[in-house]
């Protein structure tokens, strides 16, 4: 108890995104510490998930939630509270959750089916190939702590590949939260959307982007947060506040960055990234995913049709990640601030526009 208490003040005086990220001062040892003692909704960020739903489902008789054994690590224990004749707990069984979510939405349901994004669609691909997406359900599937953010965990819970899997399937919407407000914006525009959808989320300690929920989110239109005329950064997810503050760190040095952040992998906002080649003559990517197969190869693809411009795939290199704390592993893949504001001098200075 006493250890207990001395981590939950050592924390209170921390900021979640410093803490997840590694910077937050002190004792290393509590850099990660509300993941080991539990921490209130309303500070984990991304974590608004249950809530939200549940306040959709106030007004909307035909939102229902799964999860797969997961309902306090995806904060779906709140829309329990709420609904609880309309939450359903599957188990350890995520593909049979998938199935039974696409049941459900062919009787005129709107699914919500979250698991970790290690054992959405990357163990379920058939499932949300086949049972969502071919047969039009409108099926929500929710990947949470996706990318590298279980980085203690291993392999088999980090979520490299699942974007790459999901562009790959036809009539499959693909989405990446940056924030809580973000998220909430994705959540309402996803009840009338029509067919499947794959929303990614991270682990909930990302830093805020949107202080409001963004009244002008549509789904398949980007949002530059920033302008500049040297270089578009054009980042997703968990990248997006890393991005902004890595643009702060190149402002200093003179170069001027343009962040956009591309939520919709799928359908890709083309015009944004035309607009961004042309105006900046340098495009950069950010994700916290495989470079193969991710936001960078769908930048690259609508890119190869235009006139040629310098351009850059950062992310995770294609092997697997090693084991340990995820500020860390941020570090070492250089996808904090720091890493990738020396990324971008790196790559404009090989590019001839230092």
């Amino acid at each position: 108890m006493a250890r207990r208490a001395e981590v939950r003040k050592a924390v209170e005086s921390q900021g979640q995104d410093a803490i997840f990220r590694g910077t937050a001062g002190g004792d290393a040892k509590l850099k990660d510490a509300r993941s080991l003692i539990g921490t209130p909704n309303k500070v984990l960020p991304a974590f608004v998930l249950g809530e939200e739903l549940a306040d959709i489902a106030d007004k909307d008789p035909r939102i229902v939630v799964l999860t797969a054994d997961l309902a306090n690590a995806n904060r779906t224990n709140d829309f329990r509270a709420r609904h609880p004749e309309r939450f359903f707990n599957l188990g350890i069984a995520e593909r049979n959750m998938m199935t039974i979510a696409a049941g459900m939405a062919s009787c005129g349901m709107v699914t919500y089916a979250a698991t970790f994004a290690s054992f959405c669609v990357i163990l379920g691909a058939e499932q949300a190939k086949t049972d969502c997406a071919y047969t039009g359900m409108k099926v929500r599937l929710i990947g949470h702590h996706s990318g590298m953010s279980m980085g203690f965990y291993g392999t088999s819970h980090h979520a490299l590949e699942d974007l790459s899997i999901t562009r790959t399937i036809a009539d499959l919407t693909v989405i990446c939260a940056t924030d809580a407000n973000h998220l909430r914006a994705v959540l309402r525009a996803s009840v009338e959307h029509p067919g499947a959808m794959y929303i990614r989320l991270g682990r909930g300690r990302d830093g805020e982007v949107y202080p409001q929920v963004p009244k002008d989110f549509r789904i398949g239109k980007a949002a530059t947060l920033r302008k500049g005329k040297d270089l578009a950064i054009i980042a997703c997810g968990s990248e997006v506040r890393a991005s902004l503050d890595a643009a702060e760190l190149l402002a200093r040095q003179g170069i001027e960055a343009r962040v956009i952040d591309m939520h919709t992998i799928k359908p890709i906002d083309a015009g944004a990234i035309r607009k961004a080649a042309r105006e900046t003559g340098a495009v950069m990517t950010v994700e916290e995913h495989n470079i193969t197969g991710g936001l960078g190869s769908a930048v690259a693809e609508v890119l190869v049709g235009e006139e040629r411009v310098p351009f850059l795939r950062h992310g995770i290199p294609d092997q697997f990640v090693p084991v340990g704390p995820p500020a860390a592993l941020y570090a070492h893949y250089k996808l904090d601030a720091a890493g990738i504001a020396k990324k971008a001098k790196a790559f404009l200075s090989s590019a001839g526009r230092s």
